[in-house]
């Protein structure tokens, strides 16, 4: 297989790993946007974060919560935190294997995500659209 965090979670490319288990493996980012840049991988391959069972899926963010916490008591010391996941190519995500970024931030990093949006949705609009999407909610 072809896909880079595939090989690092198989043993074949070299990955500096900060922790690992039965469900996800957590390296640090080869391409960091600031110092201590970890990602969070599902072992199991898929693209996109609803492909992943509850269970993984909540791995991946509560080892990333713990993460940022140990990023934050370590020497890094950020100003902030960043979680980040995208979902897709038009969200961003570069390799088509879910991860969770957790990203250390600095004030005056010039790194981030910005809202340039100033429109003001409309709340019928905005209640009509919540109701589209709580019918497609499958929640057990």
């Amino acid at each position: 297989m072809d896909c880079i965090f595939c090989q690092i979670i198989n043993g074949k490319s070299p990955a500096s790993i900060i922790y690992e288990d039965e469900k996800v493996i957590a390296i640090l980012d080869l391409f960091p946007l600031n110092r201590g840049h970890s990602l969070v991988i599902p072992k199991k391959h898929v693209e996109f974060i609803h492909e992943l069972d509850d269970d993984t899926s909540g791995a991946m963010f509560n080892i990333g919560k713990k993460i940022g916490e140990a990023i934050r008591k370590s020497e890094i010391n950020p100003d902030g935190i960043n979680l980040h996941l995208s979902d897709g190519k038009a969200a961003g995500q570069e390799i088509p294997h879910s991860h969770l970024h957790i990203i250390p931030r600095f004030r005056g990093d010039g790194s981030g995500f910005r809202f340039n949006n100033k429109s003001l949705a409309k709340r019928e609009e905005l209640n009509k659209l919540a109701e589209s999407i709580q019918k497609k909610l499958d929640i057990q």
